[in-house]
């Protein structure tokens, strides 16, 4: 069993309900029921809409995903589930599913970290990551540099962004341009007609003073609403496809190259890239040619993988079982601002924490049940 570990794992830590069933590195299901129509009218994700939605869709997208595996839940090995971070109402539902599962199954529970779980996807599809993993996060809620000796204990924070995440720079640019929301794919497609040279638009943090591995998109994402407002003022008609391919190009080439320095810098010859940005066209296709010249190899998991997803929770919580990482206690609670540090959340075998854990359910009891 410790060799190949049969785990499924819960996501819920923003607008997509995912749960995913692997056996050790290989993927046998991967069910996503994702609620992002219905936050597309507000223009971004509203927590109390993304928490009643999982609720709706767990106990079906489980037994979906355990039907497309062809098992049992009585036959797991382990119940793996994203703690943090992510939106705290979103997390309750999915953390508590989980032991609940846990508990009637009689099964370990593994609580894990989001963005060490986006690492760990990516040996589904290429094999045993290597160690050390350099790894590039960028997402709409994260924009972080990792180095991960052991991805079930050692993960370190080499940089992030200070203000706005790359995802996040994308929907409001989007917003600006009327392009509707998640802004992602739909900036991608228009920036490949658009000209990447067409608009000077600034590279943040990129000056020889500045932090080496931080981000920051806010003044990025600011020129770029400015020179769309002059046009406007100006009567002018707003080239939308060279703002795009301007803007993106702006942001994956400073994400490319802090990642690839990174790299040299420590001595690894491999970057991972993931998170839900990695499914863009253009930084992967940037990141393949600085890799190649630096003569690092790039490994992206495909878009379906990028994006947030039950797999890869599913996947680290195989790794945690195959490492004989401690399990989780029953009281594990949901933590919205889960140091990366931590990959995943081991039990602490007493009732210390009873407390605050009390604390947040009665927090999150008022907001879903209002």
């Amino acid at each position: 069993m410790a060799d190949e570990p049969l785990v499924l794992g819960i996501e819920t830590s923003c607008d997509e309900t995912g749960v995913g069933i692997v056996r050790g590195t290989t993927l046998l299901a991967d069910a996503v029921a994702s609620s992002v129509d219905t936050h597309a009218r507000f223009g971004g994700v509203v927590p109390e809409i993304a928490s009643r939605a999982h609720l709706e869709a767990m106990v079906p997208t489980i037994e979906r995903a355990l039907k497309t595996a062809g098992i049992s839940a009585r036959d797991l090995d382990g119940i793996a589930v994203t703690a943090g971070p992510g939106l705290a109402g979103a997390l309750l539902v999915g953390v508590s599913a989980a032991k609940a599962y846990a508990y009637a199954l009689n099964k370990p529970l593994y609580g894990v970290n989001h963005l060490a779980s986006h690492i760990c996807v990516d040996q589904l599809e290429h094999g045993p990551l290597p160690e050390p993993t350099m790894a590039l996060l960028v997402s709409g809620g994260h924009s972080s540099l990792l180095l991960a000796p052991d991805i079930t204990a050692d993960v370190r924070p080499m940089g992030a962004t200070i203000d706005d995440a790359a995802g996040e720079a994308f929907d409001k640019i989007a917003r600006v341009l009327d392009l509707g929301f998640p802004g992602g794919p739909v900036i991608d497609r228009l920036a490949k007609e658009g000209d990447p040279t067409a608009i000077a638009f600034p590279r943040g943090l990129s000056g020889s003073r500045d932090p080496a591995y931080d981000f920051s998109f806010s003044g990025l994402k600011t020129a770029v609403a400015r020179w769309i407002e002059a046009k406007r003022n100006a009567g002018e008609e707003v080239p939308v496809r060279d703002v795009a391919a301007s803007f993106q190009e702006a942001v994956v080439d400073v994400l490319t190259r802090k990642a690839v320095r990174a790299c040299k810098d420590e001595g690894v010859d491999h970057l991972m890239i993931g998170g839900g940005v990695a499914a863009n066209s253009r930084l992967r296709a940037l990141a393949q040619e600085r890799c190649e010249k630096a003569g690092i190899r790039l490994r992206v998991p495909r878009p379906g993988l990028c994006t947030d997803n039950g797999a890869m929770v599913a996947a680290l919580g195989a790794e945690m079982v195959a490492r004989n990482r401690p399990a989780s206690d029953l009281d594990l609670s949901a933590d919205s601002s889960l140091p990366v540090t931590d990959p995943h959340v081991p039990g602490t075998h007493g009732h210390a924490h009873d407390h605050d854990h009390d604390h947040v359910h009665e927090i999150s009891k008022e907001n879903l049940y209002p």
